[in-house]
């Protein structure tokens, strides 16, 4: 009778600290692809989603046509949006933040909307009869009373972004995707496990690391003791 390998990576086994040891450079490589697509998609998403929602206020005819386009936008299935600009961008990472900008845009410019017309209007007519102009009212006013909705829809944006990456292995282009696409192909059970928890472990720290900067930003939301 045939003794067992001693090697966790012979065997196969779902948790194994031999794959951690042996594949670390492949770990690493992988993760940071995956937090640079995750920021880039969430960094343009919010510099896109930021002036529309400005626009959808101001103009309260553009708000319905901002508003319908990014949740059909949203709407569309992941495949099927890489599939859309590949023509444009061809099989790149361009091609992965491009489809997942357009996916936060729901999230992103409904949100900063929705604080910004949280807004009491006496607050602002109290400002602008301080002198205050619409650059400034924005700046000092608006924005900073719309942030705790704002900051909410940028959290859930940035944690479904880190989800969306993965599928970015279709391209070639996913981060730990890759290696959860790969794994899965081969059955390799560490790299499965190892890459999905990973991924949980990232969206996580986005999500806390985003709470604080809310927390940073809104000290006056914060309770008293």
């Amino acid at each position: 009778m045939t003794a067992p390998p001693d090697d966790c990576l012979a065997r196969n086994e779902w948790i194994c600290g031999d794959y951690l040891s042996s594949r670390r450079g492949i770990l690493m490589d992988a993760t940071i692809q995956h937090l640079q697509l995750t920021a880039a998609s969430v960094l343009l998403g919010l510099a896109i989603a930021l002036p529309l929602a400005l626009l959808a206020r101001r103009r309260r005819w553009a708000a319905a046509p901002v508003l319908g386009v990014t949740t059909v936008l949203y709407t569309i299935p992941s495949l099927a949006m890489f599939s859309l600009l590949l023509p444009v961008y061809g099989l790149s990472a361009t091609l992965v933040v491009a489809g997942l900008v357009l996916y936060s845009l729901t999230l992103l410019v409904r949100n900063i909307l929705a604080g910004l017309r949280a807004v009491p209007e006496e607050t602002r007519q109290a400002a602008r009869g301080l002198g205050y102009g619409p650059l400034r009212l924005l700046l000092t006013v608006e924005l900073p009373l719309a942030l705790p909705t704002a900051m909410a829809g940028l959290r859930i944006a940035a944690v479904s972004a880190v989800s969306l990456v993965t599928v970015g292995a279709i391209v070639g282009f996913g981060g730990l995707g890759n290696l959860i696409y790969s794994g899965m192909n081969t059955y390799f059970k560490a790299q499965v496990l190892t890459a999905s928890v990973l991924c949980v472990v990232i969206a996580v720290a986005a999500d806390l690391l985003l709470l604080g900067v809310q927390r940073l930003l809104t000290p006056w939301t914060r309770r008293t003791a």
